[in-house]
């Protein structure tokens, strides 16, 4: 039996690093997956454009992770993602939750979506030493949602804009700047919790801009959010120049999404912007890509895992 399960990347609108000492987060499922393919086997392999392993923390340290975390007999795993690596889109916990969920099924674990979002976070957290629930929450359930460290996670209504990515093709390591925003906050606590306290009041204040769909609002405060991420040290040269390209073709309002210092910036455009933005982020030097965001969470394998929208 093989089974395949595919799960969403994400963006952030607000609250990447904050939501890590417990402030609200705004994030989106994006349109990008990874897919997930497991089979029992004579071996345990794990393969990806990073190559063909065994369990290897090196490599593939999530997906190792997933497997000796679950206790499963030996097994082979085949990810393939459309998720640029390092990118701050989520392509860990989209590779972390697709896996899972490819394993629950296939060994008939019996997790609800709750438990694989659970799971998920914890592997990110072993693996990455501190991780929010952001990003695997929005991997297994999909659509536009509020997450407040451990107390809730509602859903939004689902951002209904263009949403234009820019990659820098600079690889961002979570870990390296997580625990760097970490020294900082040691050194500094009091400005840097006055920091997230400011980007927490975003996540506030954009829930009733996303429900009424005034994006242009949204967007001046991803603005806000930017400068916010620059201060603790995450911005980069080229992030902020695709940023600036993003804003000067008329993009609502433009950000990093994620961990920072490389990786991905995203802006939410109207229609009739979006090849203008993009075109502006590609002259950059960055690759733009353009999405928008999807309903569905992880899918395949059960129907356990579709989401249904009620």
């Amino acid at each position: 039996m093989t089974t395949t399960c595919s799960a969403p990347g994400k963006i952030y609108l607000f609250g990447e690093h904050a939501v890590v000492y417990g402030k609200r987060a705004i994030a989106s499922a994006i349109n990008l997956r990874t897919t997930a393919t497991v089979a029992e086997s004579d071996q345990t392999t794990i393969s990806s454009l990073l190559g063909t392993t065994g369990i290897d923390y090196m490599v593939h340290p999530y997906i190792s992770r997933c497997i000796e975390s679950l206790a499963v007999p030996s097994v082979s795993v085949r990810i393939n993602s459309e998720i640029p690596v390092g990118s701050g889109l989520g392509s860990s916990a989209a590779a972390v939750i697709a896996t899972l969920g490819a394993l629950n099924t296939e060994f008939r674990l019996m997790m609800d979506s709750a438990m694989l979002a659970e799971v998920g976070h914890r592997i990110e957290r072993d693996v990455q030493g501190a991780a929010s629930p952001t990003d695997t929450a929005v991997s297994t359930m999909g659509g536009t949602m509020m997450i407040k460290p451990g107390v809730s996670s509602s859903r939004l209504r689902l951002i209904e804009c263009n949403i234009v990515i820019g990659d820098t093709e600079e690889f961002s390591s979570t870990k390296e700047l997580v625990g760097n925003v970490r020294i900082l906050h040691e050194d500094y606590p009091g400005v840097m919790d006055s920091i997230f306290d400011i980007i927490d009041n975003l996540s506030e204040i954009g829930v009733p801009l996303i429900e009424r769909r005034d994006y242009r609002s949204v967007g001046e405060l991803m603005n806000i959010d930017h400068g916010l991420l620059d201060a603790i040290g995450v911005g980069s040269a080229k992030l902020s120049r695709l940023v600036c390209a993003a804003r000067d073709a008329g993009a609502y309002g433009a950000k990093i999404t994620g961990a920072g210092g490389g990786g991905c910036i995203v802006a939410l455009t109207s229609d009739a912007a979006a090849d203008a933005v993009a075109s502006a982020i590609n002259d950059a030097g960055g690759r733009a890509i353009i999405t928008e965001a999807s309903e569905g969470g992880v899918v395949g394998g059960s129907k356990l895992y579709e989401h249904t929208g009620e």
